[in-house]
């Protein structure tokens, strides 16, 4: 064999080595890697707690870099303090109630349809027909949860936050005003007190909007009573046009007993 040819083989038997150790080392590393991945599905597998913490953890380094491709700062917390519902999930009656109103007052259905659900709840434990405390909200801010009068009623049911402090300090101050769910709350409350004192639906309006006895309401009692009695035709089932002038009110020994308010 010349010099050339053991030089020849020489270079054939480096490259030839060299080939072989890169492929058991990258088998070997893939199969490392396999064996990695084989633990950590069995760990998944039978410790869900890492998994679960797992999955939060890649969902909120995705969500991190979406919103910093975004130029926004994530809050995920935001959706918890939206008031909001979904009105298909809401029973018939309801459902029917949320998109009237969002029709005729120009807000989302979803914002509304808590409303409606809220509404339902509190007429329940209040003994007040649900109908009626919507009908309050309407004519009170229009569904506009940030209203204030000229004497400082504010919120859905325009509660005049001052005088109600007390209650307001269960939903942790005054400024709980401008939560809807809060306002709705105390204005209901606030509306079954009325009605207690009065002894009666109208007496106990008046009383809310700040009217006694002797004193011009300014016709609020009238367009209350008159947009209750859409909004019961409205849950029974009846097409109402927006712009409806309710049918003529059954007499006072028909009205729901759920009305007559007593309080605890």
């Amino acid at each position: 064999m010349t010099a050339f040819d053991s030089v020849k083989e020489g270079v054939r038997t480096f490259f030839s080595d060299v080939a072989q150790g890169f492929f058991d080392i990258t088998h070997n590393g893939f199969a490392l890697v396999g064996l990695v991945v084989v633990f950590a599905t069995a760990a998944l597998m039978f410790k869900p707690d890492l998994r679960v913490s797992g999955e939060a953890q890649l969902i909120t380094w995705l969500q991190a870099r979406q919103a910093d491709a975004m130029g926004m700062v994530a809050d995920l917390a935001g959706i918890e303090r939206a008031t909001a519902a979904d009105p298909g999930d809401l029973p018939k009656q309801q459902a029917a109630v949320a998109f009237w109103l969002s029709r005729k007052y120009r807000v989302a259905p979803e914002p509304i349809s808590a409303l409606v659900v809220e509404s339902y709840e509190l007429g329940a434990k209040a003994k007040i027909d649900p109908v009626l405390i919507l009908a309050v909200m309407a004519i009170e801010s229009g569904f506009n949860p940030f209203a204030q009068s000229p004497v400082g009623a504010q919120g859905l049911m325009q509660v005049m936050t001052k005088v109600h402090s007390e209650k307001y300090s269960l939903f942790g101050g005054k400024l709980a005003a401008f939560d809807p769910v809060s306002n709705l709350r105390v204005g209901v409350r606030v509306l079954q007190e009325c009605i207690q004192r009065a002894g009666s639906v109208e007496g106990g309006l008046r009383l809310y909007v700040g009217a006694g006895p002797d004193i011009e309401d300014g016709g609020y009692v009238e367009k209350v009573l008159a947009e209750y009695e859409r909004l019961r035709q409205v849950a029974g089932g009846q097409s109402v046009p927006l712009t409806a002038v309710p049918t003529a009110r059954p007499p006072k020994s028909e009205e729901p007993q759920q009305l007559a308010s007593t309080l605890s």
